[in-house]
């Protein structure tokens, strides 16, 4: 197997497992929704004059 073919099939088998990994975690992975709140000083909002 010349080199630039052996490189350029271990690089698609790389992009295959990654791809396939993406498509598991799309497809098997529910997200959870929740509620966030985030407190801003006050400060930051009315800045002193």
């Amino acid at each position: 197997m010349p080199t630039l073919f052996r490189f350029l099939s271990i690089c698609a088998l790389i992009a295959g497992v990654i791809y396939g990994t993406m498509v598991a975690l799309v497809t098997f992975v529910n997200p959870v929704e929740r509620d966030v709140t985030i407190r801003i000083p006050s400060e930051r909002i009315n800045k002193p004059q």
